[in-house]
């Protein structure tokens, strides 16, 4: 979910509009959630699940067994995938170990931020600059260690991208 309203208070940054969501399930820290987030170039009123994405994005590849990630996808969808290896879908799927980048850079298996970073280079939905300032935003509660360790992780992800050994 924090994913999912950093991208779209990031989205506004860059003069577009967002609104995230997530379907009801345990919330719980950790446990798996599917979050929506919708961008715009106008206003965004829809709410709820999006039965027909354009982009996926896993941040757990170990989903992958009991979710069908694909499911609904446009045909020229795109995934942004948490994973060391291709995982053999049928769209465009941009690959990055997001779980090793994050833990080296925060210490913790959270991959958020860095797959925000991977977002932004796979898409070109939003800029850097955005994702930094939404991220300050959306998470203004934590330290300012945090936030610079979070803004680390977010350029690592970009950066593994955009160097390309990660598309598939």
């Amino acid at each position: 979910m924090t994913f999912a309203h950093v991208l779209c208070a990031s989205a506004t940054y860059d003069g577009n509009f967002g609104q995230s969501c997530m379907s009801p399930a345990i919330e719980r820290r950790g446990a798996p959630v599917e979050a929506y987030a919708r961008i715009g170039d106008r206003k965004v009123a829809e709410r709820g699940a999006i039965l027909n994405p354009d982009i996926v994005v896993l941040l757990n590849p170990t989903l992958t067994t009991a979710v069908n990630i694909e499911a609904g996808m446009n045909d020229n969808g795109r995934i942004v995938a948490n994973s060391q290896k291709d995982l053999g879908f049928s769209h465009e799927s941009v690959y990055i170990d997001a779980s090793s980048i994050a833990q080296r850079i925060l210490k913790l298996p959270i991959t958020n931020t860095t797959m925000l970073g991977a977002f932004a280079a796979a898409t070109d939905l939003v800029t850097l600059d955005s994702l930094e300032k939404g991220v300050r935003l959306i998470l203004a509660r934590f330290s300012e260690q945090k936030l610079n360790l979070n803004i680390e992780a977010i350029r690592a992800g970009y950066e593994e991208v955009k160097r390309g050994q990660s598309v598939h």
